[in-house]
């Protein structure tokens, strides 16, 4: 089993939802309005004066067949709108009760 965290832009919410859904990922948890700043490009999302936007994050478990394609549509979505911002990060989660 893998953990999977996903930042992204609040705008992108409802997508992001239907994401999970589409690849099985019925179970997560998300966060609303956090601030952040990628490490390579795209603009800050600090809800601030300056930087208005914000983000979400959404952490979800899933088996480790359903990792690629979960990926492959995250890439995909980040590369339509690049500057929105969009970043996944996969884990091994060792035991759940």
């Amino acid at each position: 089993m893998k953990a999977i965290f996903i930042a992204y832009n609040q705008a992108y919410y409802t997508e992001i939802v239907e994401l999970l859904e589409n690849n099985g990922c019925r179970g997560y948890t998300m966060w609303e309005d956090i601030e952040g700043r990628g490490s390579e490009n795209g603009e800050p999302h600090l809800g601030n004066h300056a930087w208005p936007t914000l983000n979400n994050a959404v952490l979800t478990f899933v088996d480790d067949g359903k990792v690629d394609a979960v990926l492959d549509a995250i890439k995909e979505k980040d590369a339509q709108t690049p500057e929105l911002g969009m970043r996944a990060f996969v884990w091994a989660a060792e035991r759940s009760v």
